[in-house]
């Protein structure tokens, strides 16, 4: 499954399973853009490695949530839960621990059923 694909499906179950909660995701990560939209879209962000879905519900002492998907094909990960040399999940990971540091559950969304289990267990969790 692609990754655009995940973004769809798991908005969907959160406008379906949880109908109150706010969200956002950023769908135009993975859209091809002009030269010019490229780069006017980069100059309205402050980080390129900005999370691609935002859940803005406090829960359990967190802020909110925020999940850079991925699709589950795409290993992020060693064997020993380390994170593997790739420049752009480096970025996106030191991107989730700057915001886990201000008080965000920030994750990695590996697949569609990793990501709606870890939506699931942080909305409801208390």
């Amino acid at each position: 499954m692609l990754e655009k694909d995940i973004h769809v499906l798991v908005c969907n179950y959160i406008r379906t399973k949880y109908p109150n909660v706010i969200f956002r995701t950023d769908f135009s990560s993975g859209m091809r853009m002009s030269i010019g939209m490229a780069k006017r879209h980069k100059s309205l962000q402050s980080h390129s490695a900005y999370p691609d879905l935002f859940i803005a519900e406090p829960r359990a002492g967190y802020c909110g949530m925020f999940i850079e998907l991925k699709s589950k094909d795409n290993v992020i990960f060693k064997q020993d839960g380390t994170l593997r040399k790739n420049l752009h999940h480096e970025e996106q990971a030191k991107m989730l621990q700057m915001l886990s540091s201000r008080g965000y559950k920030a994750v990695f969304g590996l697949g569609y059923q990793d990501s709606i289990k870890q939506i699931s267990d942080y909305l409801e969790s208390d």
